[in-house]
C-alpha cells in the first residue's frame, strides 16, 4: 500500500476509533528518551512546546507533571486527541489541542521546542518533507527533539511505508538552521513485545 494512495486523515481516524492503545505498536507507557532530551537540552519550564503527531502519546502527561504549562499537542486524528483529553481529565484544559496535518496546517504561533516522535518518518515524499521544513522555518523553535525509525528499525508502520534515518541523513534535513547536539538509538518495546529501533536527535537553532 503506497502512502500517496492513502487518505492520511481517514487512515489515522479509523485506527484510533477502532483500536485500543494496547493494540497500537507505538504505545509507550513512559516516554523516557524524549524526557531525557528535555533534561539534556535544559528546556525551561516556561518554554512553549509543540508535540507533533502526539495524539495518544503520554508525553503531555509527564510534561504537565514536571511543571511545563505551555504545551500544544497536534495530531491529524481528532479521535487520538479526544482519547488523550479523556485520559487527562481536568488537566486537558491546560493544553492547546490542534487537529491537522503538519504539512498543510497554518500554525499561528511560535514555539520554543518542537518535538516529534510519531509523524516525521511517515513523510516519504520530497514535497512532504519540504512542507515540514517550511513549517519549522515559520515557527523557528530554538530546539528540535526528533524521534524517527532508524536504519535498523522497521520499514513499515501501521501498514504505511516510512522513511528511515541515520544521524547524518536526519541532521542534513535541518541544516543549515539547526545544528545537531546529540543523537542516540534506542529500542522501543511494543505492546506485542517486539523491538523497534528508533533514532532520537536533539538540535539547536544556530
Amino acid at each position: 500500500m503506497e502512502n500517496k494512495l492513502v487518505d492520511p486523515k481517514k487512515h489515522w481516524e479509523e485506527i484510533y476509533q477502532n483500536k485500543p492503545s494496547d493494540q497500537l505498536s507505538w504505545t509507550q507507557e513512559t516516554p523516557e528518551t524524549s524526557l531525557a532530551f528535555f533534561e539534556k537540552l535544559s528546556i525551561p519550564k516556561s518554554a512553549s512546546i509543540i508535540d507533533v503527531g502526539g495524539g495518544n502519546s503520554k508525553l503531555v502527561d509527564y510534561l504537565l507533571e514536571l511543571g511545563y504549562h505551555k504545551i500544544t499537542v497536534l495530531d491529524i486524528s481528532s479521535a487520538a486527541l479526544e482519547r488523550t483529553k479523556k485520559r487527562l481529565g481536568d488537566k486537558a484544559k491546560n493544553v492547546n489541542w490542534i487537529v491537522g496535518d503538519i504539512t498543510q496546517i497554518e500554525l499561528k504561533e511560535s514555539f520554543d521546542v518542537w518535538h516529534d516522535r510519531a509523524a516525521f518518518h511517515f513523510l516519504t515524499e520530497a514535497d512532504q518533507i519540504e512542507a515540514y521544513q517550511k513549517q519549522i522555518e515559520k515557527v523557528q523553535p530554538s530546539y528540535l527533539v526528533m524521534g524517527t525509525f532508524s536504519t535498523s528499525g522497521p520499514e513499515k508502520c501501521s501498514g504505511l511505508s516510512i522513511q528511515q534515518y541515520d544521524e547524518k541523513s536526519l541532521a542534513h534535513i535541518f541544516l543549515p538552521h539547526y545544528l545537531k547536539i546529540s543523537c542516540e538509538q534506542t529500542n522501543h518495546q511494543t505492546p506485542f513485545n517486539t523491538p523497534q529501533n528508533f533514532l532520537f536527535c536533539g538540535f539547536k537553532r544556530g
